[in-house]
């Protein structure tokens, strides 16, 4: 049973963070403390997660109108055993993405700790808030700070093509933003309300309104990547700080799916009409993420997109929307926001540490480095879906529930994909990790502050002459243990699967019928 009064708290998960950060940012702190406090918040909010996992494991939802304000005027916070996965997952690879981000030294960059915090509180708040409007400014309080973060973390080094990527970057998030904002403002003219236990069944009962929050599905499905909007992130994550695509990855796009999964199996109540055009648009977009990242050229333009045929995965769960479409899908949201987050991280600390993210200009980094290579391998095979890992687990979970569904031609893109993306990442093993090459080679320096800017933290493709690194330093422990960190989570997550299978399930069941979620926000 839930602590009493356990709801009350959960307005603390946004107003925590954003405490934090006023502080750290009025002391402008980029100390040791600053850091520190980065680090407790991200502990004491995966605490809490668990602890909100264990109170909404069979099922329950934990609901709080902010204030005491009455349904329908409150700001409505709401928890169940998606959120409460949710949050546990986002705040476990957040804290790992800031030791590596602290690590690189891109944690030391100025009000780099207070960022994160906003950030943090914004995706905090997007994923507990019951309401379609709050949802915007939640998704705009994560973005704010995230500019912040794209600009920082390449502060004196910046080069053409990552100005480019943050002005797409900016420009797109505006746009889609404006969308949603658009459709949200449509949905209130069409049915009176933006709060979503009110819209329940509205998508499926009035065609105006099913056309107005379409808007916003589309809208959020842009943020998440999926095709034909995915082509902003293919060019702007890779050309941020490693630490930083690895949060991107972790945060912006899984917070859109998981809104997509919401929205629809409230306000559409599952409705199956439209059902198939997802099967369409999601199985496209697999396919186009890997076909992207077979033909890409730096390591985190292949991992990117690999975000987007992930993204084509996770989202054909709901798709297919039955319980075991919905548990795989959410199954495989969380596996995919552990393992590309430690892909990631695994090829930023060669970036960091070489200086270069393209495909030979480093060569024999197992040789060198064999932890994180080991780490690669991990998230490799796990993102190609075998097993013992989690990808195994998720691909299988959705294959099955795609034939259960009747969607045969789905399953088949699922596995012919699977292939492919194995393909893609043995190109970075062949490229970067494997042995058969001489010593790792780099420009020479010694140390992350003096390697030449345009080529760290990139995926830029730097024609330098390289030279055989006869003291090159090695990327050693404080690099090397986030990813391996995630890696060995991913292998947890697959040879405990069993358990979280089940609460993906629980989680999937809210989903199919949302009337505890609808009556605990209108209680």
């Amino acid at each position: 049973m839930p602590a009493p009064n356990a709801e009350s708290a959960l307005p603390l998960l946004v107003a925590i963070p954003l405490l934090v950060a006023g502080l750290v940012a009025a002391a402008r702190g980029t100390s040791l403390i600053a850091r520190s406090l980065v680090v407790a918040v991200l502990v004491g909010q995966i605490t809490v997660a668990a602890v909100l996992l264990g109170a909404t494991a069979e099922g329950e939802v934990l609901a709080h109108g902010v204030a005491g304000w009455p349904a329908g005027i409150a700001i409505p916070f709401v928890v169940d055993t998606l959120t409460a996965l949710m949050l546990l997952g986002t705040s476990f690879v957040t804290l790992v993405c800031v030791a590596f981000a602290m690590a690189s030294g891109v944690g030391a960059r100025p009000l780099f700790p207070a960022l994160v915090l906003v950030l943090v509180a914004g995706v905090n708040g997007a994923l507990l808030t019951a309401d379609l409007f709050n949802l915007f400014v939640f998704v705009e309080v994560m973005l704010l700070p995230s500019y912040g973060l794209l600009v920082l973390a390449r502060r004196g080094r910046g080069t053409a093509r990552s100005v480019v990527g943050s002005r797409i970057y900016v420009t797109v998030n505006l746009f889609v933003s404006t969308v949603f904002l658009a459709g949200v403002a449509l949905v209130y003219g069409t049915a009176g309300t933006v709060n979503l236990a009110e819209l329940a069944g509205a998508g499926r009962e009035s065609g105006w309104t099913a056309a107005a929050l379409a808007i916003c599905l589309f809208a959020l499905s842009m943020k998440a990547g999926a095709v034909p909007a995915y082509g902003w992130l293919t060019r702007s994550y890779p050309t941020t700080a490693p630490a930083v695509t690895a949060l991107f990855s972790a945060l912006h796009t899984k917070v859109a799916i998981y809104a997509v999964y919401r929205i629809y199996a409230v306000a559409f109540d599952g409705d199956t009409r439209f059902l198939w055009v997802g099967v369409a648009v999601f199985s496209v977009t697999m396919v186009i993420g890997v076909l992207g990242a077979a033909g890409a050229d730096t390591m985190r333009a292949i991992l990117a997109y690999n975000m987007v045929r992930g993204t084509g995965f996770i989202l054909l769960g709901v798709a297919l929307f039955s319980v075991a479409g919905l548990g795989a899908g959410i199954y495989y949201l969380l596996h995919h926001m552990v393992v590309t987050a430690s892909l990631l991280l695994a090829v930023g600390a060669v970036e960091v540490r070489y200086g270069t993210g393209r495909l030979g200009g480093v060569v024999g980094v197992a040789r060198r480095e064999p932890l994180l290579a080991a780490a690669f391998a991990v998230g490799a095979l796990s993102l190609a879906g075998l097993p013992p890992f989690s990808g195994f687990v998720a691909k299988l979970a959705i294959v099955m529930a795609a034939l259960d569904a009747g969607q045969v031609v789905a399953a088949v893109v699922v596995l012919a994909v699977s292939l492919v993306t194995l393909l893609s990442v043995v190109r970075i093993w062949n490229g970067v990790f494997a042995n058969g090459g001489p010593e790792p080679e780099t420009a020479g320096q010694t140390g992350v502050e003096a390697l030449p800017a345009p080529e760290i933290g990139g995926g830029t493709a730097v024609l330098t002459a390289p030279k055989q690194a006869q003291a090159s330093p090695r990327v050693g422990a404080a690099l090397t243990v986030p990813a391996v960190i995630l890696a060995l989570t991913s292998l947890v997550m697959g040879l405990g699967a069993e358990g979280l299978l089940a609460l993906t399930g629980v989680a999937a069941e809210g989903l199919a019928d949302p009337s505890a979620y609808v009556e605990a926000v209108l209680r």
